[in-house]
């Protein structure tokens, strides 16, 4: 049987999914690349980014450990997927219950 013993945080972290109309792993990586450039990314306040999915319907799932420093990385992660000609669609952002990790 598995158990899992839950993660307890007295801060609440937010999650944020980006479901793309379409995007491909290359485009992906060249703004992943282009954050790292411009010393962006790894953004404080970033817990963890996942990206999966395959062909160009790849999906972005990031947690955040406040809405304030999601909303700054936004700023400028904007410009930067503009200029890659990535339309990240509309995100849908959740406030985050529990974290189990391993």
């Amino acid at each position: 049987m598995f158990r899992a013993t839950p993660t307890w945080r007295f801060a609440v972290s937010t999650l944020i999914r980006f479901a793309p109309p379409s995007v491909t792993a290359e485009q992906y990586d060249n703004a992943v690349r282009r954050l790292n450039e411009e010393g962006v990314f790894p953004a404080d306040g970033l817990e963890f980014e996942i990206c999966f999915g395959s062909g160009d319907k790849h999906r972005v799932s990031q947690v955040w450990d406040s809405p304030e420093q999601m909303a700054a990385f936004g700023e400028r992660l904007a410009p930067i997927l503009a200029e890659l000609g990535i339309d990240p669609g509309e995100p849908e952002i959740v406030e985050v219950h529990n974290i189990i990790r391993r």
